[in-house]
């Protein structure tokens, strides 16, 4: 039956929606990558209490962080992969369990090294979030609802960053720095015991009406294809996603690991005063996450063209950051958190629109491992970010420098995206069009 004659049979146009069930995989999808960020998020506010501890240096401190960026990396090679193998129920069922006992497993740690190697893990086992989630994504939403859907999914990387700040002073202090890891961590085994059983392809889903499917499947059918990593490599499309985040993913990933630290080096709050500041930042980057996948949706709308749609609300989103650039010159706590909550909003608007360009460009089968390779380019930044950024703080005792780069890199990787994809054009990956590039 195809999607209209679908349509036709429960007496809906196939540009309605029938019910609310791609809403609940969509939720499901916003506390998996809660629960990934909470899990990520820790080590940021117990940095300067385990820097006491542990005893090391900025610059070890960062290649701790570069550890989980480069283990980040390499999780992406595997992970798109196979998630477009097996599917997401399982693939994202194993990823979780995965990293939630490498989270687990940094009470196991007392040395640098020790914590190199948990971080590596969880780094690993991380990488499965996004793949599965932007896949999930594209199987369960037409495109005009895809950057509203991959918004308010990508708004729990913030709410997992709030909850951080919230329990972590808590955990610490009554139970030791030991607990906080193992409580946190071992909290996504309790989303896989909701996610299998509720979670099935829109094919397969017992509980999802036929109006709502036929709404889900209202634009042209993509016949599956397994995805072979070199039909990737010839293509404008994909450098144009994995440039983009290699250059702007880096930022994200000096918050997460860095603002906590940045925050108590430079206004001298301890563990119990760090929650509040940190967040407000990412309250505000939650606000930036729905209103980025808002406001393409919000265009499109009105009629414009997928590629002005994302690329404006991208612009918007950059312009935004720049004033980032002045969070370590202020003297004032709270305009500090004031600018870097704004620039934090603004990354998470702009990336929403930036996964979503997948799903513009890429047939759903292909997307598992577009993002994956997108992420591993974007971890591979972000490991050379954090290498750099303890070396350079150790050196220059500011962070100045990381800074000025926060604030200007959206902008160059916006005209890079755009000299690369000028259209958000798809690619073509018929057996050709491989051939050809």
């Amino acid at each position: 039956m195809t999607n209209s004659t679908m349509a036709d049979a429960v007496g809906l146009p196939p540009a309605k929606a029938g019910g609310r069930r791609r809403w609940v995989i969509c939720a499901l999808l916003f506390f998996a990558t809660t629960i990934n960020y909470l899990d990520r998020s820790v080590l940021n506010v117990l940095a300067p209490e385990l820097q006491k501890v542990i005893g090391w240096t900025d610059t070890q401190y960062g290649d701790i962080n570069a550890a989980f960026t480069l283990a980040y990396a390499l999780g992406f090679l595997v992970v798109g992969w196979f998630v477009d193998k097996v599917g997401v129920r399982i693939g994202f069922a194993c990823a979780l369990v995965f990293w939630s006992l490498a989270a687990a497993g940094h009470a196991l740690a007392g040395t640098v090294f020790g914590f190199g190697v948990a971080r590596f893990m969880l780094g690993f086992g991380e990488a499965g979030n996004f793949p599965s989630a932007v896949k999930t994504t594209a199987e369960w939403f037409p495109r005009r609802e895809r950057a509203l859907a991959t918004g308010i999914f990508n708004a729990g990387s913030n709410v997992g960053a709030i909850l951080a700040p919230l329990l972590v002073p808590v955990l610490f202090v009554t139970w030791g720095w030991q607990s906080v890891f193992v409580v946190t961590g071992l909290a996504g085994l309790v989303w896989v015991v909701f996610w299998l059983p509720l979670y099935h392809s829109p094919d397969r889903h017992p509980r999802l009406s036929p109006a709502e499917r036929a709404y889900i499947q209202s634009e042209p059918d993509e016949p599956p294809r397994r995805m072979r990593w070199l039909q990737l490599i010839p293509h404008r499309q994909t450098w144009a996603f994995a440039a983009t985040k290699f250059l702007t993913d880096p930022v994200w990933w000096f918050y997460l690991f860095w603002s906590g630290k940045f925050i108590a080096d430079k206004f001298h709050v301890n563990i119990k005063q760090i929650g509040l500041p940190l967040v407000i930042i990412y309250l505000l980057a939650d606000v930036g996450s729905i209103a980025g996948g808002w406001l393409s949706s919000w265009l499109l709308k009105r009629g414009w063209s997928p590629n002005a749609a994302r690329k404006t609300a991208m612009l918007v989103c950059a312009l935004c950051i720049v004033p980032v650039i002045y969070a370590p010159v202020t003297e004032n706590l709270w305009v500090a958190v004031t600018l870097i909550g704004v620039a934090a909003a603004a990354h998470q608007g702009f990336s929403a629109n930036l996964f979503t360009t997948t799903s513009d460009m890429f047939p759903k089968w292909a997307i598992g491992s577009v993002v994956g390779f997108g992420g591993m380019a974007g971890a591979l930044g972000g490991m050379l970010m954090q290498m750099a950024s303890g070396r350079i703080k150790e050196l220059t005792g500011s962070y100045l420098t990381m800074f000025i780069i926060a604030g200007t890199i959206y902008l160059l990787a916006l005209v890079v995206m755009h000299a690369l994809a000028p259209r958000l054009e798809p690619a073509d990956l018929s057996a050709a069009g491989a051939a050809n590039g």
